[in-house]
């Protein structure tokens, strides 16, 4: 069957799927790479007339669903996933079980916004501001941070306005969003929709989204590259991801059944954008470069901050 897909007459080839397929997402039930999944789930099953399962395995910065989807040597099982979960893996582990080039970028489906925000007691309310407190207060400001892709973009921000502010390392977004709100930490990069109950208290403030674009469940609150600060704009790009086995034929046809299912369901849209996540489907090339794009904007930061590639 997979050879079919690599000839010049894939399109009287086998159809795909021909059993269930599985999505592996690096992410836990509830988050918002979840729920994009399960609307993408439903849909592309009717449109495939099989089953489509959400399988979540989280944990290990993602590399216990990398490793599962990997193992399993299947081409009916998809790895779903923000590209934060992994781009930074090269600068931050030793040892690591797979090669970047293991994944294989399918097909593009949302950006997640991604926010800077700060306690509701902090004196600031633009980014600009954030910069003038810190310079004035040296080793006083204390920056949430869950390993990873933000991590670096926000370190190699702070470098690049020579400001002091310490990291509080933490596991659990949720738990670093929640000291966010009492002030035990004074900024946090994080996606949105983890801030979003916090915001929605009005115990912390959404000074700034690193996004190319604003976010429309926030129109009001500018991009960083509106506030002066370009060098941070990073995308939170999600997708799918099969092996470099997937033939190229049917990484189109996963692509553009994902874009077909989206753009004639309003409803995955609303329900994306209510999640703080920009519906933002593409192909496989569109997918692949603005990947690479952020591989070279973490390879800079990594660059800047004395980081070098571990492997």
């Amino acid at each position: 069957m997979l050879a079919a897909w690599a000839t010049p007459s894939s399109a009287q080839a086998p159809a795909w799927p021909q059993r269930s397929v599985r999505f592996f997402l690096t992410l836990g039930a509830g988050s918002g790479t979840d729920i994009g999944g399960r609307l993408l789930a439903d849909r592309l099953s009717r449109k495939w007339g099989q089953p489509v399962v959400i399988e979540n395995k989280p944990g290990g910065d993602g590399i216990v669903a990398i490793s599962a989807f990997l193992g399993a040597k299947d081409d009916h099982v998809l790895l779903m996933s923000p590209t934060s979960a992994f781009i930074a893996h090269p600068w931050v582990h030793d040892n690591l079980p797979y090669k970047p080039s293991d994944l294989t970028p399918i097909a593009r489906v949302s950006n997640t916004v991604i926010g800077i925000t700060v306690p509701k007691a902090l004196p600031v309310n633009s980014m600009k501001e954030l910069v003038a407190l810190a310079k004035t207060k040296p080793g006083e400001l204390n920056w949430a941070g869950i390993t990873g892709a933000l991590d670096f973009n926000f370190a190699g921000w702070a470098k690049s306005q020579n400001l002091d502010m310490k990291k509080v390392p933490y596991r659990n977004p949720v738990d670093a969003s929640n000291d966010l709100a009492e002030n035990r930490v004074q900024v946090y990069e994080s996606a949105v929709a983890i801030a979003q109950p916090q915001l929605q208290a009005g115990k912390i403030k959404l000074l700034a989204v690193v996004n190319s674009v604003r976010a429309p469940v926030y129109p009001d609150i500018p991009t960083v590259a509106e506030a002066g600060f370009p060098n941070m704009t990073i995308d939170g790009l999600v997708g799918l991801f099969g092996t470099p086995s997937t033939p190229q034929a049917l990484r189109e046809k996963i692509a553009a059944d994902v874009k077909d299912v989206m753009d004639a369901d309003p409803i995955i849209k609303d329900r994306l954008m209510a999640t703080a996540q920009l519906p933002n489907p593409g192909t496989p090339e569109e997918f692949a470069k603005a990947i690479e794009d952020q591989r070279s904007k973490l390879a800079q930061n990594a660059r800047d901050l004395g980081v070098k590639e571990k492997q």
